[in-house]
């Protein structure tokens, strides 16, 4: 498996800082629930300092959207509607213990975090211009094509698992119950963008380790060094380390 942003999103969006995680032995029978109150509580806390849209992570994707020709205000990077919908409702619905955890730590470190069941995936993914003949599954069942110029991350078999970049992630390759293998990725744009991603990596790598005891691969992307190759491990009785591995 591969993953990558493509020069031509490099080069309109150079602060862009993306953080990678692979990670496999993901199961649905997990307690997250004081991790996710940990990383609730930290947004919590953000959220009576200062409203989502003061938020530098925030304004920075909506500068991005902006640049993109979308009204920040009515496409939202995903990020900014869950710490939406956090204020207004003081909770998020529970989905998946992996997805429950990822949407928390989103919440606390204010930037978007797509998680993907790359059973679903073919191949690879890379985050590009859309060409406007790609295929998008809604979570309604309804089959979309995005538009030609639009960003969004791309498969082998032309399908796209997330519209408008962050926005809104594509049913296709959801969490679902008997995922195994994920591809997680944290996108950040704001000027401490790198040690916030770094930050939120280790503890990403953490929590999962301590959870799932998953192997876990880590990378930072960069323009110089943009993609990542993953792969599956071994069998479980081939002596699989549990320590994070840098990519």
């Amino acid at each position: 498996m591969h993953f990558q942003h493509s020069p031509e999103l490099w080069a309109r969006f150079p602060a862009l800082v993306p953080g990678v995680l692979y990670a496999e032995r993901i199961t649905a029978e997990r307690d997250v629930d004081a991790r996710v109150a940990h990383y609730q509580s930290v947004a919590r806390s953000r959220l009576e300092q200062a409203s989502e849209g003061d938020w530098p992570e925030v304004q920075a994707w909506r500068r991005a959207f902006s640049q993109m020709g979308l009204k920040p205000t009515q496409y939202r990077c995903a990020s900014e509607s869950l710490l939406r919908r956090f204020r207004k409702e003081g909770a998020l619905p529970r989905l998946h213990p992996l997805v429950d955890l990822c949407n928390a730590m989103s919440l606390a470190f204010g930037v978007p975090i797509a998680v993907f069941d790359l059973a679903h995936v073919a191949k690879r993914i890379e985050v590009r211009f859309a060409k406007g003949d790609e295929q998008y599954q809604s979570f309604g069942g309804d089959i979309e094509h995005p538009e030609p110029g639009e960003a969004i991350f791309a498969d082998a078999e032309n399908r796209a698992h997330a519209r408008r970049w962050a926005h809104r992630q594509s049913a296709l390759s959801a969490i679902r119950a008997d995922t195994k293998a994920v591809l997680i990725v944290a996108e950040a744009l704001h000027q401490t963008a790198r040690a916030d991603i770094a930050r939120l990596l280790d503890a990403l790598a953490s929590e999962l380790n301590m959870l799932w005891i998953a192997p876990v691969s880590v990378a930072t992307l960069t323009a110089a060094s943009p993609s990542i190759e993953y792969c599956e491990s071994p069998p479980a009785n081939a002596g699989l380390s549990d320590k994070t591995a840098e990519v």
